[in-house]
């Protein structure tokens, strides 16, 4: 068990990745703890070579250009190092800084012109946590088994010579699945059978490289290669998972400011916004890093800042008295900002951070190199004393002595599996054992929900058929409504009309005078108005206002209806083939100043002997037309007759005259 961290730091020293001719030569520094056991210079093969022989926990660089031209390149390097080996790029992963920055977090100086002294820096920097570790596989694997010659030819023992090799690939792969069984992984194996045993064995081993129990092997019948599933993209992982300390001025209000400084002043981030309530500036800080002070720009500070601080056990930092606006611009002169919030978010944490200046500088010159001095800052600021801070930072834990192994006899491997294999085992049925446990809660939950959900969609579903049920009722009331209003006005508009038929009727009672009913015009229209208003009946008399726009059609209405007579104006003024048409129909055309009608509205009266005297000199008019139209009919007859006899006679006397 090892008690101190190895690390591996390398710096190029001439040559380079990209060149063919001169293939680089490497600064390398080998660092147990923060003890260097040696220094040399290493090419690539040889720096592969004691990587796999000393195995260590890093090999630390400052750019990973150094070792690799592009990805497929890198991917090649990470597969030859060890599982156990870590690439680590100590200026950081997406987003690199300077070797000397990263040096100068833990108050350390160098000659950046000296590779070894490059190199030294890198492993001690590494070996404190600093950088990110290059990820390049899943957390899968693959171990194939195969062989390492050919066959060949071969000649008499050709057989026994392939039975031999494959039957040592078998046995290996076997080997390596008790291996696996062993350390309780889960993996997937495919064999290739081939003549006395196997050609290939192939195991998919669900893990990181790291974690598998197998190693590379060459042996004279039998390789193993083992390697990681190569992921899409490099991705990076910080080396430490502890969070950079930051200075942070708030400003709270309607339009929320936040401004976030590394302790050596470096603006990291600015932000406000109109929507951003407590929880989203704490939840903003949390991905930048750890509040240290959480400033604000008034003497006395605000509840929600002062929230927000107490989350994060922050120190509080308020000025002594309200910062003034010329302060404010003044201290934010070199800074951009959007808005005035975010202004004095910004002047609250450079003030704060302009406090603790001198006190920093004063712990750079104070603290010996090889310690973070963003943690000695923190603590110092917390209250604790520099002595202290060193004293805990420079304590270390003595690590268990380590017995010295014996050789164990057949028996003793054996019961040695047996423990592990009765270990594993235990481990798994108590995981299966929280495993049915949870399936119990699952499905309880679930049976739960799904009984919540049930019962809201039944009643969802009566609350549906019942607003569905009250629209359909809604819907034929609405009907019945609009039915009722139009039978109303139908029911007044029939009571009128038999109000007015009454009145005719008492009219028509009378002997001295005779009703007429009025049309407003001789139109079909105006005879569909008055049909639908008072009606009309056989032997009634018709008044018409104006006979314009007249037609045959209405003619032959009033005739199909034998109406007494139509009473207009002076007749065959405004057209003269309308008295032709009523006398071709048969109704009697009287003249109003005849017969002495009188209107009122949509009724008249008509004096009976005036009356009676204008129909009789019609139908004396009447008969004399039919005589006339007969006796033209037979003169007409009469000449049709002639001419006809005429065209015969000439015909026939034509044809006597042709005879011999």
């Amino acid at each position: 068990m090892r008690d101190r961290l190895k690390v591996f730091g390398i710096d190029i020293v001439r040559g380079s990745v990209r060149s063919r001719s001169r293939r680089p030569m490497y600064a390398l520094v080998r660092m147990e703890g923060q003890e260097i056991t040696g220094e040399s210079t290493v090419s690539m093969f040889r720096l592969f070579r004691l990587l796999s022989g000393e195995r260590p926990d890093i090999l630390a660089v400052d750019s990973l250009q150094e070792i690799a031209t592009d990805q497929h390149e890198l991917f090649f390097f990470l597969q030859g190092l060890p599982p156990q080996t870590r690439l680590v790029q100590v200026t950081g992963g997406e987003k690199k800084e300077t070797l000397g920055k990263v040096a100068a977090r833990f108050n350390i100086s160098f000659d950046r012109f000296d590779p070894f002294a490059e190199a030294r820096t890198t492993a001690r920097v590494a070996s404190l946590g600093a950088g990110a570790e290059v990820i390049a596989f899943e957390n899968e694997s693959e171990v194939v088994v195969s062989r390492h010659r050919s066959p060949g030819r071969g000649g008499w023992s050709q057989n026994r010579y392939v039975r031999k090799i494959h039957g040592a690939v078998q046995l290996k792969g076997r080997e390596i699945e008790q291996q696996l069984v062993a350390a309780g992984l889960r993996y997937e194996k495919k064999e290739t059978k081939a003549f006395g045993g196997c050609s290939r064995v192939a195991f998919r081993v669900f893990a990181a490289r790291g974690q598998v129990p197998v190693g590379t092997y060459r042996g004279a019948d039998v390789q193993v290669r083992i390697s990681g599933k190569r992921l899409e993209r490099i991705r990076f992982r910080p080396l430490s998972g502890k969070p950079r300390y930051l200075i942070v001025g708030i400003d709270p209000g309607t339009t929320s400011a936040v401004a976030a400084l590394d302790l050596d002043g470096n603006l990291l981030h600015l932000e406000s916004s109109r929507q951003m309530n407590m929880s989203g500036v704490i939840e903003s800080l949390y991905r930048i890093g750890k509040p240290l002070v959480v400033a604000s720009d008034v003497q006395e500070m605000p509840y929600s800042v002062e929230k927000i601080r107490r989350a994060f056990s922050a120190v509080a930092y308020t000025p002594r008295q309200d910062t003034s606006v010329e302060a404010k611009l003044a201290v934010t002169a070199d800074y951009p900002y959007a808005n005035v919030h975010e202004r004095d978010a910004l002047s609250a944490a450079l003030d704060a951070y302009l406090q603790y200046r001198s006190k920093f500088r004063n712990l750079i010159k104070r603290v010996p190199p090889g310690h973070d001095l963003d943690e000695v800052r923190a603590r110092v600021i917390r209250g604790q004393a520099l002595d202290q801070v060193l004293l805990d930072m420079n304590a270390v834990v003595p690590a268990a002595p380590v017995p010295e192994a014996s050789p164990a006899p057949v028996e003793a491997r054996h019961d040695e599996r047996v423990r592990v294999l009765d270990g594993v085992v235990k481990r798994l049925r108590t995981y299966v054992a929280e495993l049915q446990e949870e399936v119990a809660a699952k499905e309880y939950e679930i049976h739960r929900l799904q009984g919540r959900l049930r019962a809201s969609h039944e009643s969802r579903g009566m609350q549906l058929a019942k607003d569905a049920e009250v629209a359909k009722q809604d819907a034929i009331i609405r009907s019945l409504k609009k039915r009722l209003r139009k039978e109303e006005r139908h029911s007044r508009t029939l009571a009128k009309r038999v109000e007015r038929i009454r009145a005719f009727a008492e009219l028509s009672m009378d002997g001295e005078v005779l009703p007429v009913k009025v049309m407003d015009a001789l139109t079909k229209e105006a005879f569909r108005r008055l049909m639908d208003d008072t009606g009309l009946s056989e032997g009634e008399i018709v008044f018409v206002q104006r006979t314009d726009g007249w037609g045959r059609s209405v003619v032959r209405d009033l005739a199909d209806r034998s109406v007494r007579a139509l009473i207009t104006a002076v007749p065959g003024e405004s057209d003269p083939q309308l008295i032709p048409a009523f006398r071709e129909a048969g109704i009697p055309l009287l003249a109003d100043m005849d017969t002495g009608v009188q209107v009122r509205g949509r009724q008249g009266l008509a004096a009976k002997d005036r009356f009676e005297a204008a129909l009789a000199r019609w139908q004396e008019e009447q008969a004399q037309f039919l005589r006339e139209k007969k006796s033209s009919q037979i003169e007409h007859m009469f000449k049709e007759y002639k001419s006809e006899r005429g065209k015969e006679v000439r015909k026939g006397g034509a044809g006597d005259h042709g005879r011999p």
